[in-house]
């Protein structure tokens, strides 16, 4: 699938449209938003299930022939209001100044990396980037397969030039099965990658509200297929965790997990891994890949707004749309400190829309606990400062 024709100066960036889920105005209220954008790419977020391949028949004849249409379910909603439930997210971007491509990687369970490598590499060449234009990567991904950490890092082998971002699908905060739109269908044990080229200045946005503390731990015993911690520092994982964390192995709770995350090390950042359940032989199960012998950090949960609006304050111009991927349990945490109207407000003034995910990707890592986003913005006037380097000090 390609689409797209080349870009005009002057074009609008993103556009981001808010509808009722399920409602008799979903679709004439979605393509009323998209129709000006006239786009060559429009992403889908909210609708669950087989939803989403009867959204897309019912979408399909008001919108510009050729036009790529996909998406994925998701565990909330970012729309041009800020959080939302129960809605479905529409993004269109403009063929004046985007053009995409798109291809599915089927069979996660099966991790067929040497097919998706080849079918990547292909897309690429067929493909053939404007040296030009800013290129990207989008991702979305089944999260219930678990194989995200796989396959970012066979994207990030395969296409290491193109910065890739993304999320995994969500199930609103049941974690039983998660969706994906790819070419009419709804599918799911599979992921949908997307590169795309524009006209317009992008910036990668990503934010943790952690930062590590001086407490360590060595994973001595792991089941990595699982994602599953068995030993820490040669002790059972949960009483371990417990023991550093400060409290009763017994009031280990979501909540706990969130507060205090367990990091790991890459290069100068250190990401989340985060804990997503006890398991009955005294293990912790975790939603990103893990190895016997990571050295794992403590965190410390930090201000949850202060740092996000800092980090998009630095973007260099305001952005036309900011397209992110947050993860739901950071939105649980927002919740819990009573902030999420706060939070809401800071997306409507900075244009963030997306979805809340069951994971995150970026720089070749799937990562928790992180908003990761792309910011398209005018292009820079000639001799200013290019976008930040997101790996900067």
């Amino acid at each position: 699938m390609d689409t797209g024709p080349a870009a005009k100066e002057g074009a609008a960036g993103p556009v981001a449209v808010q509808a009722d889920r399920g409602g008799p105005d979903t679709v004439p209220v979605l393509l009323a938003g998209l129709r000006a954008a006239s786009p060559a790419l429009v992403l889908i977020f909210g609708e669950q299930g087989d939803g989403l391949a009867q959204l897309d028949r019912d979408m399909r004849s008001g919108l510009p022939a050729g036009c790529i249409v996909t998406g994925c379910s998701s565990a909330g909603e970012i729309g041009p209001d800020g959080y939302a439930s129960d809605s479905v997210i529409a993004i269109g971007f403009p063929a004046s100044c985007f053009r995409a491509r798109a291809v599915v990687l089927d069979n996660l369970s099966a991790l067929p990396v040497s097919e998706w490598m080849a079918a990547l590499r292909r897309m690429h060449a067929e493909f053939a980037p404007d040296p030009r234009r800013s290129m990207f990567g989008l991702l979305l991904v089944d999260a219930i397969a678990g194989q995200e950490d796989a396959l970012v890092a066979t994207i990030d082998a395969a296409l290491p030039s193109v910065p890739t971002l993304g999320g995994s699908a969500g199930d609103g905060l049941d974690f039983r099965h998660t969706s994906l739109l790819a070419d009419g269908r709804a599918i799911s044990n599979a992921a949908v990658f997307m590169l795309v080229e524009t006209d317009l200045a992008i910036d990668e946005v990503t934010f943790a509200h952690f930062s590590p503390t001086g407490t360590r731990a060595v994973v001595t015993a792991a089941i990595p297929e699982k994602r599953r911690i068995l030993e820490l520092n040669a002790e059972p994982a949960a009483e371990e965790y417990a023991r550093i964390v400060g409290i009763p192995c017994d009031r280990l709770t979501p909540t706990e997990f969130a507060r205090h995350p367990l990091l790991l090390r890459v290069g100068r950042r250190h990401h989340v891994r985060a804990i997503s359940a006890l398991t009955d032989d005294g293990g912790l199960s975790l939603m990103c890949s893990i190895d016997t012998g990571t050295v794992l950090t403590l965190g410390r949960a930090e201000d949850l707004i202060e740092g996000f609006a800092k980090t998009l304050e630095a973007l260099p111009r305001p952005p036309l749309m900011v397209l992110g991927f947050d993860c739901i349990l950071r939105r649980l945490a927002l919740e819990r400190a009573g902030l999420i109207r706060t939070m809401s407000d800071l997306f409507t003034r900075y244009r963030v829309s997306g979805f809340n995910t069951y994971g995150e990707q970026h720089c070749g890592m799937h990562v928790n606990q992180t908003f990761v986003g792309l910011a398209f913005m005018t292009p820079a006037p000639p001799g200013d400062n290019p976008p930040r380097d997101p790996d900067a000090a």
